[in-house]
């Protein structure tokens, strides 16, 4: 393996070292802490997205109810005579 644990795996012998809870803690601490890391990039990064969506969708229905408000409105011309 990379990580230097060289003569734990199946086919180990009897002599090789004891996996100790600390080890099996210390290495779940690892793995985790890995990918805690890459989900909060990606947390932050689709939170922008997010936003810039929700803003994008939000000045889109802003602009087409204002251009239907003014198609749908009365003109009301004042003559005076």
């Amino acid at each position: 393996m990379a990580d230097g644990n060289r003569g734990t795996g199946a086919g180990s012998s009897a002599a090789s070292q004891h996996i100790t809870p600390a080890d099996i803690s210390d290495r779940v601490r690892q793995l985790v802490g890995g990918a805690g890391d890459a989900a909060e990039q990606v947390s932050s990064a689709a939170v922008a997205v997010a936003a810039t969506v929700g803003t994008g969708l939000v000045l889109a229905a802003f602009l087409f109810g204002r251009r239907r408000g003014r198609r749908r409105s009365t003109l009301v011309e004042i003559v005076r005579v």
